[in-house]
């Protein structure tokens, strides 16, 4: 099936820059992308969460739509709410931080906005606290789901950068930031940190598993930035970057054998009682 990359401006960036997306769909289906969001402001939750109006994100079909077959498993894949370290730009990698006061109001709020779409069967998240947490808090909303994890669905191991403030990585590791920076997917980082390519090979498998166990049905999986960028790799292995993964951003993948394409991307709609990071930051470099 053709490859087609939408590109959409976002508030997100300076005026004129683009977004571009691939999805792969059949050329006979219409796209429609949703229109611009109103112009609101909201009240500040807490001094180091920048708010800003939510970036647009992308969808090829209506979100509440409840047309599925067999042959393939629509599943939400949820980034984690958002952390002190998050807030602070610290690396958090596999380190076990929890939820901020943002981010459990942001995880009750993407919770609410799941519970009100199509049925939830099953809800899977990494076993690190700000994404179990953030995937019990949608699975209790959403019929009383225990919440299954599966450790694949981890951050990137990131390493001696882990508990270090970003700014000051160059600093206080050179080696692990000159790993961190590298361009190379094979880049091992110091300290027991893992390659881009071992981070893609272990999350898309798992979510290659989940989609063959749940094909028919809509599944919900909590996980973190640079997981969600490496999915969106492999969904669109062509295609330029999604952009910043803010948390709770919902993003949406139809998985079948062998064919995976995004129906929506980087919806951050749900948060309009709260704030987020502007920067996105997740302390790996490909989750913004």
């Amino acid at each position: 099936m053709p490859s087609l990359a939408l590109g959409l401006l976002s508030p997100r960036f300076s005026t004129g820059s683009v977004i571009a997306v691939c999805v792969k769909f059949p050329a006979s289906i219409k796209i429609l992308l949703r229109g611009h969001l109103p112009k609101q402001r909201f009240t500040l939750t807490r001094h180091s969460t920048q708010l800003v109006n939510p970036p647009h994100s992308f969808s090829m079909m209506d979100s509440n739509s409840s047309c599925m077959d067999g042959s393939y498993a629509e599943i939400v894949v949820v980034r984690h709410g958002e952390t002190e370290w998050n807030a602070d730009g610290r690396i958090q990698g596999h380190l076990d931080v929890e939820l901020n006061e943002a981010g459990k109001q942001q995880a009750v709020l993407v919770a609410d906005r799941l519970s009100k779409e199509p049925k939830i069967s099953a809800v899977y998240s990494s076993d690190l606290k700000r994404a179990l947490v953030t995937a019990e808090t949608i699975g209790a909303r959403c019929g009383g789901l225990e919440v299954i994890t599966d450790p694949d669905l981890r951050e990137r191991n990131l390493g001696d950068l882990q508990g270090i403030v970003f700014r000051e990585a160059a600093k206080l590791s050179p080696k692990a930031h000159k790993a961190f920076l590298s361009h190379r997917t094979d880049q091992d980082i110091p300290g027991g940190g893992e390659s881009l390519d071992h981070l893609f090979q272990r999350c898309t498998s798992s979510l290659q598993r989940i989609g063959m166990k749940h094909k028919g049905e809509r599944v919900v999986v909590v996980s973190h930035g640079g997981v969600i960028r490496s999915l969106y790799r492999r969904a669109c292995p062509n295609g330029k970057s999604g952009g910043k993964v803010l948390n709770t951003s919902v993003n949406i993948f139809h998985l079948s054998d062998e064919e995976w394409s995004i129906k929506s991307w980087g919806d951050v709609s749900h948060l309009q009682q709260t704030g987020y990071l502007k920067s996105g930051f997740g302390g790996d470099k490909t989750s913004g």
